[in-house]
């Protein structure tokens, strides 16, 4: 049973009236290697109600965001496996051990959440554009994105712990990154439950910063599917103005020549990009 061999990591502000319920609940789905509760600097009882239930608490000395609070639980996490899930009572805990049973023949395993579950309508909106937008880059359809509930194994974790944020897009990073390093990832359907108080995400501005995290991470993993749509454009742009100025004014102007030359310089950019990013994994284990 891989459970034994897990360890929960649960980010937590806030969360005093939804913690220890959950902890108490997962402990009581399976058996853990251990459940880790990283409070992120708390205002209220967080840290008292996750130890009361059984948890092991770390407790950050000021918040540093949900990104930070997941690294210091994977680095703190003795188990060989890790099991990533909120802490405001949206996931199952009876999921939990099924997520992780997927371990044995994948690297990540991802608590796909159903569409009509867990979000109002402008944020299912947000996130099946997300979806649909990670799912070009990454060249494989990704149902949900942004699901904070995912089970890995900890030394496919370590090795992308870099370049996980310290906000909200540890999910989008992490699952990106699997991807593209040619890791096994699996969706799993669950369902999610209403979360006990306000959501720390505002749709605004960190849907923006989903986007940029978006755009990051592939043009760390694979650079030409974002530079090559573009240097496409502009050299169409340029070829068909360059097409219209020779029938209608028996001449080439500058615009097209520079937008011809623009496309060229984007493409080379992203040929060696793609380049650099190919020897990030030379020296990757097999």
């Amino acid at each position: 049973m891989l459970t034994i061999h897990t360890s929960i990591v649960i980010p937590a502000f806030n969360e005093a009236a939804s913690i220890g319920p959950l902890v108490t609940a997962l402990r009581g789905a399976s058996t853990w290697h251990e459940i880790l509760v990283i409070d992120d600097a708390s205002t209220d009882a967080t840290a008292v109600e996750a130890a009361a239930a059984g948890a092991r608490v770390i407790r950050h000395p000021y918040n540093k965001g949900n990104g930070a609070a997941v690294k210091t639980g994977i680095r703190h996490a003795t188990g060989a496996f890790i099991l990533i899930m909120d802490g405001d009572g949206q996931h199952r805990p009876s999921d939990a051990a099924r997520l992780v049973s997927h371990l044995d023949a994948y690297d990540l395993v991802i608590g796909a959440r159903a569409r009509h579950s867990h979000a109002n309508l402008a944020r299912r909106v947000g996130n099946d554009a997300l979806n649909r937008v990670a799912g070009y880059l990454a060249e494989r359809p990704i149902p949900d994105l942004t699901s904070g509930f995912r089970a890995a194994k900890k030394e496919c974790l370590l090795e992308f712990l870099h370049l996980l944020p310290n906000g909200f897009s540890t999910p989008t990073t992490t699952t990106l990154a699997f991807m593209k390093a040619g890791y096994s990832v699996r969706f799993e359907p669950v369902e999610a439950a209403e979360r006990r108080g306000s959501s720390k995400i505002n749709l605004g501005p960190d849907g923006v910063r989903f986007v940029l995290i978006l755009l990051k991470v592939m043009t760390i993993f694979s650079p030409l599917r974002i530079f090559l749509p573009i240097s496409a454009a502009a050299f169409l742009l340029g070829a068909g103005y360059a097409v219209w100025t020779i029938v209608t004014q028996s001449h080439v102007t500058n615009s097209s020549v520079l937008l011809i030359l623009v496309s060229l310089v984007i493409f080379l950019v992203g040929l060696v990009s793609e380049q650099i990013s190919s020897l990030r994994f030379e020296g990757r284990r097999s």
